[in-house]
């Protein structure tokens, strides 16, 4: 009888998502993510580039065109909270976190990091825009909703991953998921290259260069960010709040940063670019 009185309640049971999360909030959290991608990504790759709308824009319209794009990011989920985070406060829900964590890691991308495309692969932004840094204002507003939907994918499959090979060794199960996330990383990387080909102010000097080898460079922020970005709020034992998440952003930002200097000190730019002096001088890539 005790053994029959166990089974409804088994039978009853859902398994456990194996692509999202088990954590309700951060499973609301990516989907919410994952919906919002096709907003931004028609209007900037659906009609602003198809129609060649960036022609007459000026820096007001590059602007507003970044601030479109991102600012729903932030205000939808604020709004409109989630079943998962109506109970929570604003501080504990995952898309506060998961936004938190990719401002640090795609502020940092934009701020030093694209020096590394000018002075490593030839990279240049010649549309009009205010910058900070030599870098587009507006960068740093579409880099952050690029990045979320690229690291939520990345959670999804990883995640997927981990179910079907759970119950492989330590050391298999551990190399296959370094190789997905280096493929994934590199697909990623090559995918964001050639679907802003069609843009004409965003040049490489040596563009097959940069589909081969660039997006190698590229990808070397998604091989530490993706199992790192991973881990928030991933086990329902260990809730992360807002002081760690951005004490773990700033370390996948320095350790990204550390990489992609020492490719510059001892592999040097991908191509021949105007100025070189940057890749063989002591220092940084965005000191002058």
């Amino acid at each position: 009888m005790g053994g029959s009185a166990k089974s409804p309640q088994t039978s009853s049971s859902a398994p456990p998502s194996l692509w999202f999360a088990s954590n309700p909030s951060k499973r609301w959290g990516e989907m919410f993510f994952l919906l919002y991608t096709p907003f931004w990504l028609t209007l900037c790759l659906g009609i602003v580039v198809p129609y060649k709308l960036y022609e007459k824009f000026t820096e007001l319209e590059y602007l507003v065109l970044g601030l479109i794009s991102a600012v729903p990011s932030f205000l939808i989920p604020l709004l409109v909270a989630g079943k998962a985070d109506s109970s929570l406060c604003l501080k504990d829900r995952y898309w506060v976190k998961a936004s938190l964590w990719n401002i640090i890691f795609s502020y940092v991308g934009n701020h030093f990091w694209t020096h590394y495309f000018f002075t490593v692969l030839g990279a240049s932004y010649t549309f009009p825009s205010w910058k900070m840094n030599n870098v587009p204002h507006t960068t740093f507003l579409l880099t952050h909703v690029c990045f979320l939907f690229y690291h939520v994918a990345s959670n999804m499959t990883l995640r997927r991953l981990r179910h079907s090979i759970a119950d492989l060794p330590d050391s298999i199960r551990w190399v296959t998921e370094a190789a997905w996330i280096l493929a994934l990383s590199y697909f990623i990387a090559y995918l964001e290259t050639v679907a802003i080909s069609s843009f004409p102010y965003y040049e490489f000097v040596d563009r097959a260069s940069m589909y081969k080898v660039g997006c190698l460079f590229y990808a070397i922020y998604f091989f530490v960010s993706f199992p790192m970005f991973l881990r928030i709020d991933e086990k329902p034992s260990d809730k992360w709040d807002l002081p760690r998440v951005a004490v773990d952003a700033l370390g996948a930002a320095m350790l990204v940063t550390i990489i992609l200097d020492l490719w510059r000190i001892f592999l040097g730019p991908i191509i021949p670019v105007a100025d070189t002096r940057q890749c063989n001088q002591p220092g940084l890539a965005w000191f002058p």
